[in-house]
């Protein structure tokens, strides 16, 4: 018979026994599902957070901060700052298109960055959550930030809106009012940003929170949108050139890939670190059902080397029934991952800003199919010892078993 044939043979002989087996298979495909369901969902974390920074950035748009600042709460820019930077070459300008911003004004807004506390709706305590204050041409310097509820804050009064994201975690909705700074503010809308960062954020006038905060004619940091993202590296060297500034240009999306970094490198970390963890149990339980399967299994295999197969087809069909088991084991937890974790919302800390960023975990294709590889791996891993054990067993001592 034909080494594949023999193979195939023995493949399909191990897994109609699999049903005689049922106890031992079933631990193993349990505790694998388990290792890639906590492999995925942990890493679904960062996934979820490093997309929420991603989409708040644009090429096509520009963030200007001082010199040497690493977080918007570091820098600070005064107002013959901002008027410079306004002016720059490359900043586009709206014809009049949005009622907030004036005739051919440029799509610059200076900003200013404050930590507020709101109660988690979850659990009652505290947490730090983003106040930012802007001009008028935020809106049209960032996509997609429509109102949801309420309406839009009146400029020059202590109004807010706040952000969709922050309003489901945190205590604060329409209607709302509290005591930040100097002033007394009322919440009057909810906002949405396609998911965006700006979605963990409360907004109001900055010329309305400058005086709160005692922060005189200073702001902390500029967004522009650029006429083109060709036109990033004409803006940042006029900047950069200036001798009346000292500034920080980025695009905005590469300032915001950055502030994601620490955290999403510090969550993969630990999700290999928990996955590596709970698979040495895995494996353990995948030698252990397929050591005993080999066992329980020892005449049988004593048969068909007397019968003339050899030991390769044996050694195949115990992997490929240890990757079998292995690979409905890692299906089932991925599935799992994605019915459980996928879209769940929560809020975690930026350590850039000391603030809270609400965020969905994302259980992505590819996070399913590295738990699945990973899953896999195991099998192979559980699969091989007891395989070459098999190939091993000499055919005169597993007769001697019948």
């Amino acid at each position: 018979m034909h080494w594949l044939e023999q193979t195939w043979a023995v493949i399909r002989l191990n897994l109609a026994t699999l049903r005689e087996r049922r106890g031992g298979a079933l631990a193993t495909i349990f505790g694998v599902a388990g290792v890639v369901l906590v492999f995925v969902a942990v890493l679904s974390i960062g996934e979820g957070f490093r997309r929420t920074l991603a989409t708040a950035g644009r090429d096509d748009t520009a963030l200007v901060l001082r010199a040497g600042s690493d977080s918007e709460m570091m820098s600070i820019l005064l107002r013959d700052d901002v008027q410079v930077i306004a002016q720059a070459p490359g900043v586009a300008r709206a014809p009049g298109a949005r009622r907030t911003v004036g005739a051919d004004a440029p799509l610059a807004s200076a900003e200013l960055f404050v930590v507020v506390d709101l109660a988690k709706r979850t659990t009652g305590t505290p947490a730090n959550v983003p106040l930012r204050g802007v001009q008028p041409a935020a809106f049209a310097a960032r996509d997609g930030v429509e109102i949801s509820k309420g309406r839009m804050f009146t400029w020059g009064k202590n109004e807010i809106i706040a952000g969709d994201a922050a309003a489901r975690q945190f205590d604060v909705d329409v209607g709302s009012r509290m005591r930040w700074g100097q002033n007394e503010w009322e919440v009057v809308g909810l906002f949405t940003a396609g998911g965006a960062l700006w979605e963990s954020e409360l907004w109001c006038d900055v010329g309305v929170l400058q005086p709160a905060y005692r922060r005189g004619n200073s702001f902390q940091s500029m967004v522009a949108r650029l006429e083109s993202p060709a036109a990033f590296g004409r803006f940042k060297d006029a900047l950069t050139k200036d001798p009346r500034l000292d500034v920080k240009v980025q695009r905005q999306s590469d300032f915001y890939a950055e502030q994601s970094d620490a955290m999403t490198d510090l969550i993969r970390i630990l999700g290999f670190a928990v996955a590596l963890l709970m698979g040495f149990g895995a494996v353990f339980g995948a030698l252990l059902t397929m050591y005993s399967a080999v066992a329980t299994r020892t005449r049988e295999i004593g048969t068909l080397r007397a019968l003339g197969f050899g030991s390769g087809p044996v050694v195949v069909s115990v992997l490929v029934e240890s990757l079998v088991l292995a690979l409905v084991g890692g299906a089932l937890g991925a599935g799992l991952a994605y019915a459980s974790f996928d879209g769940f919302r929560t809020a975690t800390m930026n350590w850039q800003t000391f603030s809270q960023v609400a965020f969905a975990f994302q259980v992505t294709p590819a996070l399913l199919t590295q738990g699945v590889f990973y899953a896999l791996l195991m099998g192979l891993v559980g699969g091989l010892f007891p395989a070459i054990r098999a190939a091993r067993l000499p055919v005169a001592t597993a007769l001697r078993e019948l």
